[in-house]
């Protein structure tokens, strides 16, 4: 499956084709995601259909914390009392309308809580908050769950996820 489609850090690739039907993400993609890269405000990784060099999906990873209490019980009767815990927050996630039907969403999910995971900076879940119910139910297929009072904001600890 990941053979025909690397991931990798962006780069110079062509962001103009670029159609995932999400205005909002494709917006992004094509106009903002450079600068908040060149700001480390965000790291962006994309998956290329090897035979045609075309951007098939991305994803932004960026660090970020918690507030403690919005963990509830059970995720934070484990770690320390500190006012928040350090996660890494998958901002955006789309696949081109081109590519749907070959589970890149979920390689792409995946790569990212690996690459959480694997972090030399430790974070202790991947977080994200869900545009509308379909991604909400594509998350929680994933093994995400709801945390705090925001609607539609889900956690995965990373506790599970091997580093190697």
């Amino acid at each position: 499956m990941t053979a025909p489609f690397p991931i990798e850090l962006l780069a110079e690739h062509d962001r103009k084709q670029f159609t995932s039907g999400v205005a909002a993400l494709d917006r992004y993609f094509r106009e903002q995601v450079t600068q908040d890269v060149r700001r480390r405000a965000t790291s962006c990784y994309v998956t290329i259909d090897a035979a045609t060099a075309k951007v098939a999906g991305y994803y932004t990873l960026s660090a970020a914390s918690i507030p403690l209490v919005d963990l509830g019980d059970d995720l934070a009767k484990r770690l320390p009392r500190y006012p928040s815990v350090p996660v890494a927050r998958l901002g955006r996630l789309a696949v081109d309308e081109g590519y749907r039907g070959r589970k890149l969403g979920s390689v792409l999910l995946w790569d990212a809580a690996l690459r959480a995971a694997r972090s030399e900076v430790m974070v202790f879940a991947l977080v994200v908050d869900a545009k509308d119910e379909q991604a909400e139910a594509f998350y929680r297929h994933h093994g995400f769950a709801n945390f705090g009072s925001v609607q539609r904001q889900l956690i995965l600890p990373l506790a599970k996820i091997p580093r190697a």
